[in-house]
């Protein structure tokens, strides 16, 4: 499913009542559930570590981070953006970045912010992790699927 589908999906469930949406075919699997607080919406990919990686975009709130199943060669998982946008590294320029190679991160600290459409969407750890490598560079373009960081699951 491409970012296309992926938006018309979004705003035909935002546009409802409906809390919760699953669709599953031979490649994908897709779950979207809505809260009082966020919506949230998993794409797994069962195809090759060299198709598609998993996402996981926000349809409420703030972007959650995205994170593939498929490893890599330092042995760690890709966090990958949401959204297309710019990537910033640091809150604001000549700052400290939010995280470094080697930090470790706990669920819910801020790694990044990619900013979309003058909106800065907080990016997340969705799990406990060692940063192995940041991807981008600060004020880098990112697209929708783009690996961020590579990180150890702690």
């Amino acid at each position: 499913m491409d970012v296309k589908d992926l938006k018309v999906l979004f705003d035909m469930i935002t546009e409802t009542d409906i809390t919760e949406f699953e669709m599953e075919n031979s490649d994908e699997k897709i779950l979207i559930r809505r809260g009082a607080k966020t919506g949230q919406v998993v794409m797994e990919s069962a195809l090759t570590a060299s198709s598609a990686p998993q996402a996981v975009a926000s349809a409420a709130t703030a972007p959650v981070v995205a994170v593939a199943p498929v490893v890599n060669d330092m042995g760690g998982v890709p966090i990958t953006s949401p959204i297309v946008g710019t990537f910033y590294s640091a809150p604001e320029p000549g700052s400290d970045p939010y995280v470094e190679v080697g930090h470790v991160v706990e669920k819910g600290q801020m790694l990044c912010i990619v900013e979309a459409m003058k909106l800065m969407n907080e990016i997340e750890a969705e799990f406990r992790c060692k940063i192995l490598k940041v991807c981008k560079e600060n004020a880098q373009a990112v697209e929708f699927g783009d690996p961020l960081f590579f990180v150890e699951k702690l």
